[in-house]
């Protein structure tokens, strides 16, 4: 299908259930072309030749880790899709356990008031109910300046303004009325609302994102934060290891999974992605942003997109002084760069002026290097404003797998931390891709130096950087899966409290 001016939309989707284990193997060891296909669908035959013969982008030949990567893809896909309903299952049952300890004070406190008849039942959704990430990590306060009290910096990139960043995006996770009482009570700030949109590939309202303002009125700074991947959501997960991917005209490939979260279209029926990307780049007004979802009303809900792009523009034309800033932590971190990459594709060049920059935590790969190139000239250029933060071996920022033939790249400035919380500026961070015999050695023992660390970070640091119980828990799987601890929450806060600078000139960190 062409746009209006002649240019063609592509697609690839990897689809792990027309396959089977035997056709994995013939396409994955064996380089039979015809069992890889059964797992691709595509726009023409060129593409699937291409992703078939050449990996994508690059040229060359056929390569041995170009299919090992989307064989990985596929398993972990196959492994998440069949686990998917224990995971949620175990999600519930981990929430409502942690509230009702947290609750009735703990263990011993729940044994006396069940005795005592005066038990506390948790409610999902109300006040009290905090989510497993909150538990994890249970700060809220934000970093304070010499004289006790929060001085951000608005300057992209600036510490203070990363902390608030993170901790908005860490706050993601949270339901909509601790949200309020957390900006409004604790942060002294202005809350103004929160979303639960349409994911269609999902079929469920999963999109999560809020914005607040440093004051009701005349504010200077508007912060936009989107939930990012929950620890028991298969459909998240998936969505982290999906191959799948939408070519944008001029601008390049674009993870399918993550259009799709932002309500831009599904890949039932791709010809949505260009109907709803061209009936969102003719100058609507904020008052007409209803058009899009007329012309397809079979996507069920305003998408996040057209959702968050309306209260902005409001927002801007209410408080003429102020700028905004974009964020989120994992599955959020992708969404909070796609955001501004449509506002690109768009040409809402008015508003993308009034935008302070971009920082994500823990951020798997959205779109190949013709996108990332495309979007540093729009984004880094005369000073960066994207800014993409990575701690030690956190495996969602290696996701979806990039090597010298694959197609997903990262762009924007790497601000990656170690596990002594030393912070280098880097291309890219250290082992992409997250396998090989010679890094998986240092993982586990780098977890094992957490786990003690965890143990010890009240005393060593103080008692805000006192590691929960729950904290704990999530390093001891690390023992296992040292990429999963890794990307917890609290190893980004950490990281920018408490994080040194080692060979980096930037004047404003």
């Amino acid at each position: 299908m062409a746009t209006e001016d002649g240019d063609n939309f592509r697609y690839l989707i990897v689809q792990p259930e027309n396959g089977g284990i035997t056709d994995l193997f013939r396409y994955g060891i064996l380089g039979n072309k015809a069992s890889g296909a059964k797992f691709f669908e595509t726009s023409d035959e060129q593409t699937l030749h291409e992703e078939l013969s050449v990996g994508g982008d690059r040229g060359g030949g056929e390569t041995p880790a170009h299919r090992w990567v989307i064989i990985v893809s596929i398993v972990m896909r196959k492994l998440i899709k069949f686990f998917g309903k224990p995971m949620e299952w175990t999600g519930y049952v981990v929430d409502f356990l942690l509230n009702l300890l947290s609750l009735n004070g703990g263990l011993l406190g729940l044994l006396f008031n069940l005795l005592q008849g005066k038990m506390v039942i948790p409610v999902r959704g109300s006040a009290t109910y905090i989510s497993t990430i909150g538990h994890i990590d249970g700060r809220i306060d934000l970093m304070v300046g010499n004289d006790g009290t929060p001085a951000i910096q608005l300057d992209a990139g600036n510490r203070s303004l990363m902390d608030l960043c993170m901790m908005a995006s860490k706050l993601a996770y949270e339901n909509a009325i601790v949200i309020k009482n957390v900006v409004n009570q604790h942060w002294k700030m202005h809350f103004i609302d929160f979303y639960n949109c349409w994911n269609d590939y999902q079929k469920e309202r999963s999109t999560q994102v809020f914005i607040f303002s440093d004051k009701p009125k005349d504010a200077n700074l508007i912060v936009i934060s989107f939930r990012g991947t929950e620890p028991f959501d298969a459909d998240d997960w998936i969505t982290d290891f999906d191959y799948s991917w939408y070519e944008i005209p001029k601008l390049g490939k674009v993870h399918m999974g993550f259009l799709e979260a932002m309500g831009l279209g599904n890949r039932i029926n791709t010809s949505s992605f260009q109907q709803l990307l061209q009936a969102t780049n003719i100058k609507l007004q904020s008052t007409n942003e209803e058009e899009p979802k007329k012309l397809l009303p079979e996507m069920g809900e305003l998408s996040a997109y057209l959702a968050v792009r309306s209260k902005l523009k409001s927002l801007l034309n209410e408080h003429k002084n102020a700028k905004f800033m974009v964020t989120g932590h994992s599955l959020g971190g992708a969404l909070a760069i796609l955001f501004p990459i449509v506002l690109v594709f768009h040409e809402e060049d008015e508003v993308l002026q009034r935008m302070i920059g971009v920082h994500t935590f823990g951020q798997p790969r959205v779109g190949n290097r013709e996108l990332g190139r495309y979007m540093e000239s729009k984004l880094q250029q005369p000073n960066p404003r994207y800014f993409r933060v990575v701690y030690c071996n956190d495996i969602v920022p290696r996701l979806p797998y990039d090597n010298k033939t694959f197609l997903y790249k990262h762009f924007g400035v790497c601000l990656y931390y170690d596990s002594l919380f030393v912070k280098q500026k880097v291309d890219e961070e250290p082992n992409r891709n997250d396998y090989g015999l010679w890094y998986l050695i240092p993982e586990h023992l780098n977890a094992v130096w957490e786990l003690a660390r965890g143990m010890t970070m009240g005393m060593a640091y103080g008692p805000e950087y006192k590691e929960s119980w729950e904290g704990i828990v999530m390093r001891l799987i690390g023992l296992a899966i040292p990429g999963l601890s890794a990307h917890g929450p609290p190893n980004y806060v950490n990281s920018i409290r408490l994080g040194t600078e080692k060979h980096i000139q930037m004047s404003n960190l």
